[in-house]
């Protein structure tokens, strides 16, 4: 499998998982709402593992494609994502629900647009 292909199947892998977290929390109002109930509290585990595996799969596409696709896209802070993924799966009893709230709600969004167009990008630079 070529690298761009493999860039590509990964940008598709985070789109998909970042989907499935915007379905996730979309009940989701406030912080209790992940606190509060035995639901609320299995979708911030469940997002917690989504937001891990696409921290690793930035890894994965900054390696595959040697530094130079993450670096034209410069509105996500990369290093936060993957960031993230090491502070839930080194520290996960100590997770700040606030701030997967925040993530959630706010970072999100914008990250999914972004890796949407990258997608598009790669499919029209091929």
């Amino acid at each position: 499998m070529s690298d761009t292909l493999m860039a590509f199947h990964t940008l598709k892998l985070i789109c998909n998982s970042l989907e499935q977290i915007l379905k996730r929390c979309s009940d989701i109002h406030n912080v209790n709402d992940f606190l509060l109930t035995e639901s609320g509290t299995m979708k911030l585990d469940s997002i917690c593992m989504k937001l891990t595996a696409i921290g690793e799969c930035i890894k994965n596409l900054d390696k595959i494609t040697d530094k130079k696709l993450l670096v034209d896209y410069p509105e996500i802070p990369w290093k936060n994502i993957m960031g993230i993924r090491d502070i839930i799966v080194h520290h996960y009893f100590d997770i700040d629900a606030d701030e997967i709230f925040r993530i959630c709600k706010k970072d999100i969004p914008q990250l999914l647009q972004v890796i949407r167009k990258m997608i598009n990008d790669l499919h029209y630079a091929n």
